[in-house]
């Protein structure tokens, strides 16, 4: 059974922000304003989850949050180890720190998570980036208040990447950007070590958090004016092995939909080998559970499924999107691909391509595989050659575009309830929101809207969102 942090540790951290609190009220007065933040968040939504957590601490604290790192006090970092990417532009942006840190020598720059998490990366940033001044991963991240205390107060760099085998940390104070909707983390870690994952090395082993504090964290958001909940884990459909009482993914999902005030559930992410026959027929008789389902398949042949270590093979995976069709024949599909594991060949990638028509995905998310120090396909070599790969990739999504676009004309015509995000992204005139089923709907309509339910008539598709009008 996974390990709770002791209350009386979780009280001496408030000491800490207590103390920090001390600090930016002195600051305020001497500076006639308050102590600012930047926090930038890269990964998945556990990071972006956990950043909420950061926020929340550093809000108790007295600090404010600006948009620009060149504004802020504090830049604080919150990284990722999945892809090779979110490395990169972690350590292009700790060089443009480096310069602006040399014009304002107060600047505090952390760095957390996932990425250094990795000893090499640590070791990278402690001897290359001697401007950064907090250095602290996934484990330590309940021990914020006092890491960053003793930061400001011994003006010296601070490093806490201990490895653990992992505990829960209840009772971090959250600072949610999203009025209406939430994740809430029901365990974190992961067992099953996919050969080209570097998560469980960074995250730790399995631990699912105990169902009543889950369901006080719920109940204490809906109060709040919360209604979507989106249950966050590595492995859902693993929530409730390691703890003593016999509860398993789906009796939560139902203890949640007993709630009165939830009015969307999501969850993410689900393992394709532990996604059971009791979990799909919760989702179809839960009526707060939104027809949506994100089940990554990675790969379309078994060699390659085989050689990732996921523990299924095609035909089985697909039977068992078989069985969510029939039972939930308006589900909206998604899944993950990596493109270009380094066992995989051009006939092994038609295999993809097949799992892709058969399944008519709504959406996918599809990545190029990048090897992850430390992992066991890091040391493979690579069948196909980065041309082969890119074009494979094209390929993918246009099949792919093709597939989501004739799935979402189905929408057209239709009225369908949206919850409404707020301004959209991609145009300052319209609104933007999701269905139930999670498609992004554009329409014309005043801002006071964010947070609400509201109709709208589909009156036109794109590839990836709707666009409609309010009725």
């Amino acid at each position: 059974m996974a390990k709770t942090i002791a209350p009386e540790e979780m009280e001496r951290q408030k000491g800490y922000i207590a103390r920090l609190k001390a600090l930016t009220s002195r600051f305020l007065q001497e500076h006639g304003r308050m102590m600012a933040a930047h926090t930038e968040t890269y990964g998945c939504q556990q990071n972006e989850n956990d950043t909420e957590r950061l926020r929340g601490m550093l809000s108790e604290a007295g600090f404010t949050f600006c948009e620009k790192a060149e504004d802020a006090d504090l830049v604080l970092y919150n990284t990722c180890a999945v892809r090779g990417n979110a490395e990169q532009k972690v350590f292009g942006r700790l060089g443009i720190l480096k310069h602006i840190k040399e014009s304002r020598p107060d600047m505090t720059i952390a760095v957390c998570g996932c990425m250094v998490q990795q000893e090499h990366i640590a070791e990278k940033i402690q001897s290359v980036h001697k401007q950064v001044d907090l250095v602290f991963g996934t484990h330590a991240l309940y021990r914020f208040p006092e890491l960053l205390y003793e930061t400001l107060t011994k003006k010296g760099r601070v490093v806490d990447t201990n490895d653990s085998d992992g505990e829960i940390a209840e009772g971090i104070p959250i600072l949610r950007d999203d009025d209406s909707k939430a994740w809430v983390s029901i365990m974190y870690g992961c067992n099953n070590f996919c050969t080209y994952c570097i998560v469980p090395y960074v995250r730790g082993r399995e631990r699912s958090r105990k169902p009543e504090d889950i369901l006080e964290e719920i109940k204490g958001l809906v109060a709040s004016g919360v209604s979507e909940i989106c249950l966050l884990g590595q492995n859902v459909n693993s929530y409730g092995k390691d703890l003593e009482e016999d509860i398993d993914f789906s009796d939560l999902v139902r203890m949640v939909n007993s709630i009165c005030g939830v009015k969307r559930i999501r969850f993410m992410t689900s393992h394709p080998k532990d996604f059971s026959e009791k979990l799909i027929d919760t989702i179809a008789e839960c009526e707060k559970v939104c027809p949506q389902l994100h089940l990554p398949v990675q790969a379309g042949s078994d060699d390659v499924l085989k050689a990732m270590n996921r523990g299924y093979t095609k035909e089985g995976y697909l039977k068992k999107l078989d069985m969510v069709k029939k039972r939930i024949p308006n589900i909206a599909l998604s899944t993950d691909i990596i493109v270009g594991f380094p066992t995989e060949t051009n006939e092994d990638f038609e295999e993809t391509l097949d799992v892709i028509r058969r399944a008519e995905y709504d959406s996918i998310f599809s990545f190029i595989y990048s090897p992850r120090k430390g992992t066991p396909a890091a040391k493979l070599k690579p069948v196909l050659t980065e041309e082969e790969i890119h074009k494979n990739f094209n390929r993918l999504l246009e099949v792919q575009n093709e597939i989501s676009l004739r799935k979402n004309k189905a929408y057209e015509g239709s009225v369908q309830e949206v919850l409404v995000d707020g301004i959209s992204k991609n145009n300052e005139n319209m609104l933007s929101g999701r269905t139930a089923s999670s498609k992004i709907v554009n329409f014309p309509g005043p801002g006071e809207l964010k947070g609400k339910y509201v109709k709208v008539k589909i009156t036109a598709a794109k590839t990836w969102s709707l666009d409609g009008e309010l009725i």
